[in-house]
């Protein structure tokens, strides 16, 4: 019995150290196979460059059609968000434009305005009298043949009727009526209007009553009480005052005699005053406002604004 199980072991051990073998011999031509192709990998233009070009023309052009089917995909999230921003850039430029566009057709306007602010201060300092500014708002209506503004101040602003209203060249008219925001001015021009004068080369005075006409023909009439008085072209004419500087406060200048008209018989003289106020471009007025009025703007007075 024992030969043959030696005999058995004796095959086995002999299949194993060739299995052996066979496994190292494997190993060895991998490895030589190995550095073989680093060696010829190395060189320029060794045998597998050729078969590197080969599949590179083969697999190439499908991967550059692979990434043109692809790449649209992938750049959507980068697509919208660029749509976004491109639609938030559009609309500050547009709003940008508007700006720009409405400075620009304001431009003027704001200039011409700050020019009758800055006039409106040294009209304060030239009449010695504490002004409150106020806006034209509203012109008041043809068919009742008065010559009236309103403005946008009122009692709230320390307003209170029969006060003097002027602008950065002189006489505007009087405060008839007041609200809480508004008050209504009765224009020198209006025909109801009796406004006391004094001539500056002579000093005599008068009256200057309205014509109730407006633009270029705006005129007013002035009688001197001393009718032996004749008044002299180019002479200026200012306000001589109310009592208690009600309606008018005396100083204001008001025009310049354009002309003299005699009657028939040279009874009685008219002098025609052309306005130093320009009636038909009514903007900022400043109305004349007793000192420590308590109001909710700024106030010139001659010594600037408070």
């Amino acid at each position: 019995m024992a030969g043959p199980w030696r005999e058995r072991r004796w095959k086995r051990e002999v299949a194993g150290s060739e299995q052996d073998r066979s496994a190292r011999a494997v190993l060895i031509a991998l490895v030589l196979a190995s550095v073989t192709l680093i060696v010829l990998d190395h060189q320029a233009d060794g045998p597998l460059d050729a078969a590197r070009r080969a599949v590179g023309e083969v697999v190439g052009p499908a991967e550059s059609v692979g990434d043109a089917v692809v790449e649209p995909f992938a750049a959507i999230p980068d697509f919208f968000r660029t749509r976004s921003d491109l639609r938030d850039d559009v609309r500050e430029l547009q709003a940008e434009n508007d700006r720009l566009r409405s400075e620009a057709n304001t431009a003027d306007l704001d200039r011409n305005r700050l020019a009758e602010y800055d006039g409106l201060a040294k009209a304060a300092t030239d009449i010695g009298y504490s002004l409150l500014p106020a806006k034209v708002i509203g012109v008041g209506p043809r068919q009742s043949f008065s010559q009236t503004v309103t403005i946008d101040a009122g009692s709230s602003s320390g307003l209170t009727s029969d006060l003097t209203v002027v602008n950065s060249r002189g006489l505007v008219g009087r405060v008839i009526r007041v609200t809480r925001t508004t008050a209504t001015v009765l224009l020198v021009l209006d025909t109801d209007s009796v406004v006391g004068g004094r001539l500056a080369s002579s000093m005599e005075i008068g009256f200057l009553k309205g014509r109730g006409e407006i633009g270029d023909d705006a005129l007013l009439d002035l009688e001197l009480i001393d009718d032996t008085v004749i008044a002299t072209k180019g002479d200026v004419v200012t306000t001589w005052g109310s009592k208690d500087g009600a309606p008018y406060v005396a100083g204001v200048p008001i025009g310049k005699v354009v002309s003299v008209i005699s009657s028939p018989r040279e009874t009685s003289r008219v002098a025609r005053i052309e306005p130093f106020v320009d009636f038909s471009s009514l903007d900022l007025v400043g109305v004349v406002v007793p000192g420590g009025t308590s109001s909710d703007r700024v106030i010139f007075d001659a010594e600037g604004s408070r």
